[in-house]
């Protein structure tokens, strides 16, 4: 983005990766700090002008569109200072895969996406602390806190939508490896119960099975290899749910071990003394289309110590 600013107005020149977006889309970020109902307020009295003219805030923005933003007052924003730098560091070495559009890095287990929630910066905070010259950093999918793997994190916008398409037309296609209690059917390939989001009166948000009203579901299982009482699996998810992995897993009798949400205490135990001490779920490898170089890029995740050494000592027992 190329971007002169005087001391009334600002004018910025739309680049091709900024194509198609929204104009207020664009202020809100662009303007960050500033309310959207101040936005949408120096829209309506046609401050904003794009190539001299007023427009509407649904207007898609095109390549050398001038963009003039009037003088406004952005709050003050606290800058993220990091204070765990050991941990934000070893992110380096987590990157399985990185060229200018892109990034897939194996996210550890206990680190959330982002930050909210009283969490003052999650992975994606941490990743611009180690790109700071990546402006465009943003997440393409989410993974839960507890589980780890392969993350996309996308450099440009133009590659985020791309992704984003492959996401929605459910081309890409993601593999987890789970532990789960019990043995597993080999015949049980399929499930697809309706997922809803539920908030308990404590304010926690659980999802729970809802033949009437949850969302259409479908999660693909494979077995990967048994043992006396557990069964390590392949879960591909179709659709892309809250938890769906976790709830289809529990819905069939068969809850992923130390789930802390939707987990079944007796087996947890049996697996902390054998050392575990995670939800054993990881997002092993994913398989998408480059949308910059139109290949097909297959990245796989390693297991980390704990899930290595749980598998370990199953396969000794």
């Amino acid at each position: 983005m190329s971007e002169k600013s005087g001391l009334k107005v600002s004018f910025v020149t739309i680049t091709e990766d900024q194509e198609g977006q929204r104009i207020d889309n664009f202020l809100v970020t662009h303007l960050k700090g500033v309310p959207k109902s101040a936005v949408y307020k120096i829209l309506r009295k046609g401050e904003v002008r794009v190539n001299k003219k007023r427009v509407k805030p649904v207007y898609r923005l095109q390549p050398n569109d001038q963009v003039r933003i009037p003088p406004i007052k952005v709050a003050e924003r606290e800058e993220f200072v990091p204070r765990n730098l050991d941990k934000i560091s070893a992110l380096e070495d987590a990157i399985i895969f990185e060229d200018n559009y892109l990034i897939v890095i194996n996210k550890p287990s206990g680190m959330a996406v982002h930050g909210g929630s009283g969490l003052s910066y999650g992975l994606i905070e941490a990743l611009r602390v180690l790109r700071p010259d990546e402006k465009n950093l943003e997440l393409v999918h989410r993974l839960d806190r507890d589980t780890s793997g392969c993350l996309l994190i996308s450099k440009r916008r133009s590659i985020l939508k791309g992704l984003h398409e492959q996401l929605r037309e459910k081309t890409m296609e993601k593999n987890y490896w789970a532990l789960v209690n019990g043995q597993w059917a080999a015949k049980l390939k399929n499930v697809t119960e309706p997922l809803r989001k539920n908030t308990l009166q404590s304010g926690e948000r659980v999802v729970r099975v809802d033949e009437e009203q949850g969302k259409p579901s479908h999660t693909r299982f494979r077995v990967l290899e048994r043992f006396s009482d557990c069964t390590l699996v392949q879960a591909s998810p179709v659709t892309g749910r809250t938890h769906q992995i976790r709830v289809h897993t529990q819905c069939k009798g068969h809850p992923i071990a130390c789930d802390d949400k939707y987990g079944d205490q007796v087996f947890d135990a049996k697996m902390r003394s054998r050392g575990l001490s995670r939800l054993f779920l990881h997002a092993h490898d994913l398989r998408f289309l480059h949308p910059k170089t139109e290949t097909t890029l297959h990245v796989e995740a390693p297991l980390d110590k704990a899930l290595e050494n749980c598998l370990k000592t199953l396969k000794e027992e």
